[in-house]
């Protein structure tokens, strides 16, 4: 993609069981997305059931489709089994895989049978927060893919010169996209990702293309070739007139790559190339590039890399015709490939959309949205990339989403991961600040600080809106006074904001809240199987103050949140309901 592109209301989604399904072939994919791991930061995690998110085209606006406010209720639980919470970590703050304590949450056995997760280990993801390599240093990597190699995930993306100025002080997004490099980040547990180096840096690309500082270079991912024997890396560049794919090569995946040339123009794509795209690697070892069209992007095709080489684009199969969509990204599960995407909604969050098809040109499917992605908008993220775990119990497909928060200022840390979970052939994805997977069976559970409130900090809706996604109000309004991001809500007078929560794992929760203003009102819990519980909600009148409220012993798998007030102001934000 180039550089013009880029609720709860009582909400009703059970998270599926995650299903075990049969094990294909090596596979990677493309998009943008990324790491796991550490990293302190000051928002609360968000939690919920969502997918991937908007991108491109600068244009503010509504959200799009199914019922982001109303009134039935977002439902948890049900992972698949397995999953453990790593124990210990690495430097920076990377959380470590293999040996821990199991991670909490509900729980069901793979391929969909309900019971307590096995005792096993995992790799402990976190997400909203600035990922660590093991070095202890930022991860820069956006709109990437990921390759698998063996038993090792490769994932390459690219470091934008405004990435590290928002991570140092993420209060204000900036428009830097200048391009630094295309890093490669390899890891064996998905939680902790070793710096390989950078795959190509602007002084080599430059070497061999006409660049300057403002040049786009974006959406990157990777093949390997099995005729040459050559790693290959494609992606866009800004050329004359317009974005071209470029080709780079290496004998190994971790690099460093040479860029080989480059193509302007695709056959069948409507105005010559691509809008956005990714790198699908399908079982047989042929490589494609899924993309949106230039100008307007409403237009997905699946374009052949050339099997000889992989260096040229073959003419396109165009799939889908409608809305401009961008964020594309594709998987293959159960041997049906889907090709997802998401609105143009600049560089913010939007719900996910989802097409498939028996074979990779189709015919595909009419257009859907992928389940849960309505009530965070994908966890505040845009499509990136999928990824698939092929483990000895399960496969599970993950869906990594770039949450472009160095030019949106939406939210702490730049690649969120989540798992799918699937109904049938309809994949959901379960949105967790906190899970853990095993890379060896392919199990994964619920980690044990997740956040089960959704679009926690408000950061889902790129506009001020009301109600904010994911929420219930009886009035307040946005603010940009905030704890955190861009968004908080302001409750005046007699005004509340609820969410309602179904399906959580039953045990003891505490619930969070940040707020700031000298109004009375009262953080309060319901519903929850025991007596209504309150307290005061007393913030400072300039300062942010954390209120807690403890003790919510949730014995219905339900609970309702809210912070209310009956008289003067209160801003609250960043909300987090977290299982003891």
């Amino acid at each position: 993609m180039k550089p013009a592109r880029r609720i709860v209301c009582a909400l009703a989604l059970a998270l599926p069981a995650c299903s075990s399904g049969g094990v294909p072939a090596l596979e990677s994919a493309g998009g943008g997305g990324g790491a796991v791991g550490a990293a302190g930061a000051n928002s609360a995690g968000r939690a919920g059931l969502s997918g991937a998110a908007g991108a491109s085209a600068n244009n503010a606006g509504g959200s799009g489709t199914s019922g982001s406010v109303g009134g039935s209720a977002t439902s948890f639980g049900g992972t698949s089994a397995g999953g453990t919470s790593a124990g210990g970590t690495s430097a920076g703050g990377v959380s470590a895989g293999g040996m821990g304590g199991s991670s909490s949450g509900g729980s069901s056995a793979a391929g969909g049978s309900a019971g307590a997760p096995p005792a096993s280990s995992g790799a402990l993801i976190r997400n909203d927060v600035f990922w660590k390599d093991t070095a202890g240093n930022n991860i820069y990597s956006q709109g990437g893919g990921v390759l698998t190699v063996g038993n090792t995930y490769y994932w390459y993306g690219v470091n934008y010169a405004g990435a590290a100025t928002y991570a140092a002080n993420p209060t204000n997004q900036n428009s830097n996209t200048n391009f630094v490099a295309v890093t490669t980040y390899s890891s064996t547990d998905l939680a902790t990702w070793k710096f390989e180096g950078n795959a190509l840096t602007y002084a080599s690309m430059a070497a061999k293309l006409t660049m300057s500082s403002d040049t786009w270079i974006g959406r990157v991912g990777a093949a390997y070739n099995a005729t040459t024997k050559k790693y290959v890396i494609i992606g866009q560049y800004q050329g004359t007139p317009d974005t071209q794919q470029f080709f780079a090569t290496s004998d190994t995946p971790n690099g460093p790559f040479t860029v080989n040339g480059t193509q302007a123009t695709i056959s069948n794509v409507a105005n010559n190339n691509c809008g956005d795209q990714a790198i699908f690697n399908d079982d047989d070892g042929q490589a494609y590039i899924l993309c949106s069209s230039l100008s307007g992007r409403s237009n997905i095709y699946v374009v052949p890399l050339r099997p000889a080489d992989f260096l040229a684009a073959q003419p396109a199969t165009r799939i889908y015709n409608g809305s401009g969509r961008e964020g594309n990204a594709m998987f293959k599960y159960n041997g049906r490939y889907y090709a997802c995407s998401s609105d143009l909604h600049g560089w913010n969050a939007s719900h996910s959309y989802c097409i498939s098809a028996t074979t990779v040109l189709g015919p595909y499917s009419t257009e859907t949205v992928m389940g849960n992605t309505d009530l965070d908008f994908s966890h505040v993220t845009q499509t990136g990339l999928f990824l698939t775990v092929k483990g000895s119990t399960q496969s599970t497909v993950v869906f990594g989403g770039d949450r472009w928060s160095d030019f949106a200022g939406n939210g702490i840390g730049y690649n969120q991961w989540m798992p799918l979970t699937f109904e049938g052939s309809a994949p959901s994805m379960q949105s967790l600040s906190e899970w853990s997977i095993n890379a060896s069976t392919g199990t994964w559970s619920v980690g044990p600080g997740n956040n089960y409130a959704l679009n926690p900090s408000f950061e889902a809706d790129r506009v001020a809106t009301n109600p904010p996604a994911g929420w219930q109000t009886s009035a307040g309004a946005d603010v940009t006074t905030t704890h955190s991001g861009n968004f908080a809500w302001q409750l005046t007078s007699a005004s509340s904001v609820t969410q309602t929560l179904a399906s959580l794992p039953n045990g003891t929760y505490t619930l969070s809240v940040w707020a700031r203003g000298t109004g009375t009102g009262t953080l309060q819990a319901k519903g929850f199987g025991g007596s209504d519980l309150s307290t005061a909600l007393a913030g400072g009148a300039s300062a942010w103050t954390q209120v807690k409220l403890s003790g919510i012993a949730v014995s219905n798998g339900k609970c309702q949140i809210s912070a209310a007030t009956t008289a003067g102001t209160v801003s609250v934000d960043d909300f987090a309901l977290l299982k003891n």
